[in-house]
C-alpha cells in the first residue's frame, strides 16, 4: 500500500473554492441595484413638475399681468386697459420706478376720455429710506393742478414709531392735499396681533400730527386675512384689486387701484391706475382743510 505524503493528505483534506472569472464578477456587479440611481418614475415626475413650475411662473409674471389688456372689453378702454365702469374720478400712483415724468404731457390727460384728477406719490419706506423722486414729484403735482397725496411703505419688522416719525419729517402736507397713506403689503414674519399693533401705532401717531385719519392701502386678500378688524374699517380704504371688473370687497372703500400696467402720457414706464369711489366734490372734501 503506498504511503500518503503530507502534501497528498493536505490536498485531499483541504477544500479550495474556485474564484469566479472576471467576466462573471463584472456581470454580477452590474446586476446589483445601486442606491444612488434615481428610479425612472421619480425622474419623470420631477421633470414634469419642473416643466409645470416653469410654465406657471411664466404665466404668473409675464402673461397674467397683461391678460387684463387682452380680454374683451365691454366698457371703455383707456391708458391701455379696460377701464372700470361708472367711475368719473381717475388717478395714478407713482414712485421712482416711473423714472423722469414729463409733467406737461401728463396734464394732457385732461383732454382724454378719462382725465386724471389725483396722484399719490411714494414718500418713504421703513424707518430711513426716502424715495429719491418724492420732493420733485410732490411739488410738480401741485404746480400742474393735480390733487396730490403721499404714501409710506410699511415694513413690519421696523419700529412703527420710527417709521411714523420719518414720514412726518419728510412729508409737508398742506391744505388741499389728500390724507397721508399707509401702504401695508407684507407681514414681515410678524404674527397677526403684532402686525395690527404696529399698523395702528403708525396710524395713530400720523393722525395726531396731521389732524386727519390716514388712508389705509392694502390688497383685498391681505386686508381680509390680516387686517379684518372693525378698528381698521374706520379709516379711508384704498383697495388694491387687480384684473377684475369690479371690487369684491363688501365693506366701504374710497379708492381702487385696479391695474398696475397702465400707460399714460408723460410716463414711459407702466403705472398703477386708480379710481375714486365718489364725485370730484367728495374727493375735495376728503382733503386737508
Amino acid at each position: 500500500m503506498p504511503v500518503k505524503t503530507k502534501e497528498t493528505v493536505r490536498g485531499k483534506n483541504t477544500t479550495t473554492r474556485k474564484r469566479p472569472s472576471a467576466a462573471r464578477q463584472r456581470g454580477k456587479k452590474n446586476t446589483k441595484p445601486t442606491s444612488h440611481v434615481m428610479p425612472l418614475w421619480v425622474r419623470n415626475t420631477l421633470a414634469v413638475c419642473i416643466v409645470l413650475v416653469f410654465f406657471a411662473g411664466f404665466y404668473w409674471f409675464f402673461i397674467r399681468p397683461y391678460s387684463y389688456r387682452w380680454k374683451p372689453c365691454y366698457g371703455m378702454k383707456g391708458y391701455g386697459v379696460c377701464m372700470p365702469c361708472n367711475y368719473d374720478i381717475h388717478g395714478i400712483d407713482i414712485s421712482h420706478y416711473q423714472g423722469d415724468i414729463d409733467w406737461e404731457k401728463l396734464t394732457h390727460s385732461a383732454d382724454l376720455r378719462f382725465p386724471l384728477h389725483f396722484i399719490f406719490i411714494k414718500a418713504t419706506e421703513g424707518g430711513d429710506h426716502g424715495d429719491d423722486t418724492f420732493l420733485d414729484n410732490f411739488e410738480k403735482a401741485r404746480e400742474h393742478g393735480f390733487i396730490r397725496g403721499a404714501y409710506h411703505y410699511f415694513l413690519p419688522q421696523t419700529d412703527a414709531r420710527k417709521q411714523a416719525d420719518f414720514f412726518i419729517r419728510t412729508v409737508p402736507l398742506t391744505t388741499g392735499d389728500l390724507p397721508p397713506v399707509l401702504d401695508v403689503e407684507t407681514t414681515g414674519k410678524k404674527d397677526e396681533a403684532e402686525l395690527k399693533k404696529g399698523v395702528l401705532t403708525w396710524l395713530n401717531q400720523v393722525e395726531a400730527h396731521y389732524g386727519v385719519k390716514p388712508i389705509l392701502y392694502t390688497s383685498y386678500k391681505f386686508k381680509m386675512r390680516y387686517l379684518n378688524d372693525s378698528i381698521f374699517n374706520t379709516y379711508p380704504y384704498w383697495i388694491a384689486h387687480y384684473y377684475v371688473d369690479s371690487v369684491r370687497y363688501q365693506g366701504k372703500w374710497h379708492f381702487w387701484q385696479h391695474t398696475d400696467v397702465g400707460t399714460v402720457p408723460g410716463i414711459e414706464e407702466e403705472v398703477d391706475l386708480d379710481v375714486f369711489n365718489g364725485t370730484l366734490e367728495e374727493l375735495q372734501e376728503l382733503t386737508l382743510p
